[in-house]
């Protein structure tokens, strides 16, 4: 990038100041994690926007760390977002309104730019696939009391925690073992409808934005009551619409990558391998749903392209299998099969 496109996007990208945090804390943004170094004092060129921010604080040596701390932001052009670490707490603070004031105003004069480590462009179109339906207005509702998703606040309380409508909804849907067996696609789905009527104002997108945030909550915040109402979304609404699957497409795509350097860092270090055996809620969901695409008359065009996909990914990924005990498969049947299900291309 040359110097003036790199300035641009200094001066019109948000900024994420960080003081006093100690070296070897493990710091990362949106899909981007690192150890923190001697000189370290934020990140720069951030894109306006959504974006999920977290940390562990370290020992001395940098071997041993503490449980992870995240918190969303909804970034505006050229802000500056201010946080000092607090010694005492091991966790990033907010600091006074003159203090940001006056932070604020060195940023925007270059005077921390060599101490801010720019925010990797090429990693963003990634973590926009994972974070497309997360809106300012979701984060308000969902995140806890302060916004911080930790686990550790989580102890103690997940047994008297009441159910969600969601999970409740949930509990009655899955009485019986079978996903598609037992229950009826237009009753899930009268369900699915009257869940969002009530819950999410009509709107899709805002239960989809929910789904997103658990996701990343549970996957880069570990937080254990945020995996369990993404088990809950995804129980629920597997296979109701082509944008659930794509949004599941690509939560799983980016949890299941393997580590480039092929170190135990980065989202593939934090799944637990149980979540995803061939024993797991996933799996199972995953067969009965690719056994109901099968047996369709009709199936959207769309819903089936992202379906094939989806399973592709998980049986490359995991060595998962869902070949059915005919010889052709009901997600590759070959164009002229006379019993291959009518693929329907819907209008947007």
């Amino acid at each position: 990038m040359d110097p003036e496109a790199a300035l641009e996007l200094v001066k019109h990208g948000a900024t994420l100041l960080l003081l006093d945090v100690p070296q070897y804390t493990l710091f990362g943004i949106d899909t981007q994690m690192f150890s923190v170094g001697p000189s370290f004092k934020g990140i720069k060129m951030i894109h306006p926007g959504v974006h999920f921010v977290f940390y562990s604080s370290s020992s001395r040596d940098g071997k041993e760390f503490s449980p992870i701390i995240g918190f969303f932001i909804d970034a505006g052009p050229s802000e500056v977002i201010v946080r000092k670490w607090d010694q005492q707490e091991e966790r990033l603070v907010k600091v006074s309104e003159e203090e940001e004031a006056r932070y604020t105003q060195a940023v925007c004069s270059l005077e921390f730019d060599k101490q801010l480590g720019p925010y990797t462009l090429s990693q963003y179109g990634e973590w926009k696939r994972l974070s497309s339906y997360i809106t300012k207005s979701i984060i308000e509702r969902i995140e806890p009391i302060g916004g911080e998703i930790t686990v550790t606040a989580e102890s103690g309380m997940m047994k008297n925690t009441p159910k969600s409508t969601m999970e409740r909804a949930l509990d009655e849907q899955l009485k019986t073992s079978k996903f598609a067996a037992s229950v009826d696609s237009s009753q899930k789905k009268e369900l699915l409808e009257s869940l969002i009527t009530k819950n999410y104002g009509g709107s899709e997108d805002t239960l989809l934005g929910e789904l997103q945030f658990a996701f990343i909550a549970f996957l880069m915040g570990q937080s254990l009551e945020a995996f369990l109402q993404w088990k809950s979304l995804v129980s629920l609404l597997f296979g109701c619409s082509e944008a659930f699957i794509k949004v599941i497409y690509y939560q799983l795509k980016y949890g299941l990558q393997k580590d480039r350097n092929g170190t135990e860092t980065g989202a593939s270090a934090l799944l637990d391998d149980s979540w995803l055996s061939a024993d797991s809620f996933l799996h199972h969901l995953c067969k009965d749903f690719f056994a109901l695409i099968q047996d369709a008359s009709v199936v959207d065009g769309d819903l089936l392209t992202w379906t094939r996909k989806l399973r592709e990914l998980l049986e490359n990924s995991l060595g998962w299998e869902f070949q059915q005990s005919s010889a052709v498969d009901g997600m590759y049947f070959e164009e002229n099969d006379e019993y291959a299900p009518v693929v329907e291309m819907l209008d947007e």
